[in-house]
């Protein structure tokens, strides 16, 4: 299984960005897909999770009206809408995907991450 993330880079603050997540060696549409972003000392944190079909999305309280969650289960990929970014989204955004057949919460195959930076 590889998941591969693209679409990091370096912002300036109020602006857009879409991290992507192509995804292969997996039944795509058998899984739920989620965003995790980390800052260095800091744990992992929950972003966002698409369910298999993409009709259920869940975010963390801090991206809830910034960010949306989407998925292309004819590409395999996974996206995440980032809009009025700030300061405080700087982080590695790594992408999982836990199989529909375990809890939703529990992710099996996490990506390299992409880097994202916002300066202000």
């Amino acid at each position: 299984v590889q998941l591969v993330e693209s679409g990091g880079g370096l912002v300036q603050a109020g602006v857009s960005l879409r991290l992507s997540c192509a995804a292969s060696g997996l039944t795509f549409s058998s899984y739920t897909m989620g965003w995790f972003r980390q800052v260095p000392g800091k744990e992992r944190e929950f972003v966002a999770r698409v369910s298999w079909s993409g009709t259920y999305k869940y975010y963390a309280d801090f991206v809830k009206g910034r960010f949306t969650i989407s998925r292309d289960n004819a590409k395999n990929t996974v996206y995440l809408q980032m809009d009025t970014l700030n300061p405080e989204d700087t982080a590695v955004y790594y992408c999982a995907a836990g199989s529909v057949h375990g809890p939703p919460s529990r992710f099996d195959y996490w990506g390299q991450g992409t880097q994202v930076t916002v300066s202000s």
